[in-house]
């Protein structure tokens, strides 16, 4: 995937609106790209109004899917986050986003879009909030972005991991952020693991939620068919520095398998967070 001057991007909310006002920072972000040479266009249906809404979830599948019907259009970048993006699931054509293929970003909430269009397309998605573009960290993040997004470099995708289990572990991954990857389940969206790489983060939870969405995934076999489990981070345990550890809690929940576990903490909600290729062929091994 590579962008050249010129190219149109658009700027979609899948999941929830944007508060109002967030309209300052979407222009700045709007700025950062133009500067970059790209020409942003922006979904009618960003912002929230009186509700958490930015239109209806019919609105918002018709703006995502005229996206990807815009030939001109050359990438995706949602920009929202939060609880509602699989509201969309059952109203977009799959068949035409697999017609007209072109890279989607988004994180947290946007997991279930991610994991989704690779079992209904096969696509490769990319675990990334363009908003680093503008946050704490974007003097690290935009010469990253613009290295990796216009001259193929892996700047963005450079991710330095560390074994809890193993030394070397490859296949498709698959994943996103726990909470939300688990709302798949039971549903036509979630993809089959078997054999893959699978890769979990969050944002909020302690250890009593992160032990019962690890329930839920030894419940649904998870465990029995992935080849790797990749750890980003776990902002709220870790900030709380909560007992046991999310380390220690997969290490219980999976005592008995053999797959290679590795951890980062370089991917998650951190501003500095890198990219990962959802569908994508990855490798993690031992330098």
């Amino acid at each position: 995937m590579q962008l050249t001057a010129g190219n149109k991007v658009a700027l979609v909310a899948c999941s929830n609106g944007l508060p109002v006002d967030q309209q300052p920072e979407v222009q700045r972000l709007m700025q950062v790209l133009r500067g970059m040479g790209l020409c942003p266009v922006c979904s009618d249906y960003l912002y929230a109004g009186p509700t958490a809404f930015a239109g209806t979830a019919a609105q918002r599948a018709a703006a995502l899917q005229q996206a990807y019907a815009d030939s001109q259009i050359r990438a995706i970048f949602d920009i929202s986050g939060g609880d509602m993006a699989n509201q969309l699931l059952d109203l977009l054509d799959y068949r035409q986003i697999a017609a007209s293929p072109k890279p989607f970003f988004g994180y947290s909430d946007l997991t279930v879009l991610l994991n989704a269009l690779y079992t209904k397309t096969g696509a490769v998605s990319y675990l990334y909030q363009v908003k680093n573009l503008i946050w704490q960290s974007s003097a690290q993040q935009q010469p990253a972005f613009v290295a990796s997004m216009f001259s193929g470099a892996d700047d963005l995708f450079r991710v330095k991991w560390h074994f809890l289990r193993g030394e070397r572990m490859s296949g498709t991954l698959l994943g996103g952020n726990l909470r939300c990857l688990l709302k798949l389940a039971g549903t036509p969206y979630i993809p089959d693991l078997t054999g893959k790489l699978l890769f979990i983060e969050s944002l909020g939870g302690g250890v009593p939620q992160m032990v019962t969405y690890l329930s839920q995934l030894r419940q649904l076999g998870v465990f029995k068919h992935i080849s790797g489990l990749l750890l980003g981070t776990f902002t709220y345990m870790q900030q709380h520095r909560q007992q046991p550890s999310m380390h220690q809690l997969v290490l219980q929940e999976t005592q008995g398998c053999t797959f290679p576990i590795a951890y980062t903490s370089q991917v998650g909600h951190a501003n500095t967070s890198r990219c990962l290729p959802i569908g994508g062929p990855y490798t993690v091994q031992l330098p």
